[in-house]
């Protein structure tokens, strides 16, 4: 099976939703994931629950907490090294079908590695091997690259009114 480059970027809700409802349907058809965090690192529900997948979908976290604004901490930008460096090595391997960069988009915007670095992921991946990339401000390079992109759009969200994250939910 051919495989494609999905972006899921823009600032509404539901980027990183999306890529696990991907993850999860690939799993049920027997497709082995891997799915990158970038920028995050910390107990978020989706970790247990695909847990109970670890059969099918391995999940490692890039992040020294959760940077997804401001200047970065070297302890950001070496995580996302130490990310970049799994996720090339995953590709290559040959021992998943699809692999998930959540939080790239983010990553490069914060310059935790750059544009190109991300591009040459992309190219160099194996024809078979579906590319997911989720964040907001994906690159330009990024998106003229990409055979899916999907901007989640901001119509309206009771974050602004005061409403946390809430477990389940948005973590």
């Amino acid at each position: 099976m051919k495989g494609y480059v999905q972006v899921y970027t823009g600032n509404g809700k539901g980027k990183t939703t999306a890529a696990l409802g991907l993850a999860l349907r690939a799993a049920g058809a027997g497709l082995r994931v891997f799915i990158a965090q970038f920028a995050k690192g910390g107990q978020y529900s989706e970790l247990k629950a695909l847990a109970r997948f670890e059969d099918f979908i391995t999940l490692r976290q890039f992040g020294a907490g959760c940077f997804i604004s401001g200047k970065p901490m070297q302890a950001d930008i070496d995580a996302a090294r130490q990310g970049l460096a799994a996720v090339k090595k995953a590709v290559a391997s040959g021992s998943y079908d699809v692999v998930i960069l959540d939080e790239a988009n983010i990553a490069t915007f914060y310059n935790l590695i750059t544009p190109d670095e991300l591009l040459a992921v992309i190219e160099e991946r194996p024809p078979e091997v579906e590319l997911i990339i989720t964040g907001r401000n994906a690159h330009e390079k990024i998106i003229a690259r990409a055979d899916l992109v999907t901007e989640m759009l901001d119509v309206k969200h009771y974050y602004t009114a005061g409403v946390q994250a809430r477990d389940g939910i948005e973590q």
